[in-house]
């Protein structure tokens, strides 16, 4: 638990002494989701994920998977919303059938990517949604995880 805080306090050091110039382009809904992402990894690595991917792309589908990681035995594709009000559209309502579309087909490009040695099969996997709410401030975001969110239509 304490190495966790260590990385993530080290993490968000690197995240000030890097130069600038690139990120304040970005527009403030970019930066707070990239902020929310890095509080995601962080929240699941202390629920017991194994995280091992942030922001994986294929090239041969549109999309991203935000993070990917092992929760047990199941590998977790894991889209991550943030919020920093309850005002609009629920981050759980934001993953839209054509993002689950997509997401789908990066998920199966994951998943045949995995080397057969090891996984002669497809292991166990679920898609889930893990909304980030800043409400109260960056310092204290609260977590709700949406798990097997492919289901639902």
């Amino acid at each position: 638990m304490l190495a966790g805080r260590v990385t993530q306090t080290v993490l968000r050091l690197f995240d000030r002494i890097t130069p600038r110039s690139r990120i304040e382009d970005l527009p403030a809904h970019q930066l707070t989701g990239r902020r929310g992402e890095e509080e995601a990894y962080f929240y699941l690595r202390r629920r017991g994920y194994i995280m091992i991917a942030r922001n994986f792309r294929t090239a041969h589908h549109h999309g991203e998977i935000d993070l990917i990681g092992w929760d047990g035995e199941i590998l977790c594709f894991i889209e991550v919303k943030t919020r920093t009000s309850r005002d609009v559209k629920p981050a759980s309502a934001a993953v839209d059938r054509e993002k689950r579309r997509a997401i789908r087909a990066v998920i199966r490009d994951f998943l045949y990517a995995l080397p057969e040695k090891q996984f002669p099969k497809p292991p166990p996997w679920r898609f889930d949604v893990l909304a980030v709410n800043f409400e109260s401030g960056f310092e204290h975001p609260s977590f709700e995880l949406f798990q097997n969110s492919l289901l639902s239509s």
